[in-house]
């Protein structure tokens, strides 16, 4: 079922329908693959652990590739654009809705990666901090 709501209702959702079956969560994939990253990530000495936390910072933090081809793909369009136009309207060709059509599905796809990146990025990070935080007690 598609919805607009974000990721966190989705796995408060599955959430319910496990606990209305009297399912563990710990078999959730959701929890599970949490679970895995913890475990890998509490076998790394605190030193280690602290280096991979800056580098996660690092990316969370980053502008990365392609918020660069988003801004700058538009500019390039922008330099060569007589150049486009005659290519893409040619004698009534229809070649130009392909274009556009390509262009606005990679764009789409290209800003939900990099959104998903920077979000798992995020759990990285809290999970490190957090049992950080714990051997520091």
């Amino acid at each position: 079922m598609f919805s607009f709501r974000g990721d966190a209702h989705k796995v408060y959702l599955r959430l319910k329908k496990v606990s209305d079956k009297d399912q563990p969560f710990k078999q959730m994939k959701e929890l599970t693959e949490i679970g895995e990253i913890q475990e890998f990530y509490q076998s790394i000495d605190s030193c280690t652990l602290k280096k991979i936390y800056y580098r996660m910072i690092k990316e969370k933090n980053g502008s990365g590739i392609i918020p660069i081809l988003v801004s700058a793909v538009p500019w390039l369009f922008f330099l060569f654009s007589q150049q486009l136009q005659q290519f893409l309207f040619n004698k009534g060709s229809l070649l130009w809705i392909v274009f556009v059509v390509i262009y606005i599905i990679t764009l789409t796809i290209s800003v939900i990666l990099h959104f998903h990146e920077k979000s798992w990025a995020a759990v990285h990070i809290e999970i490190i901090q957090d049992i950080l935080k714990e051997r520091k007690k």
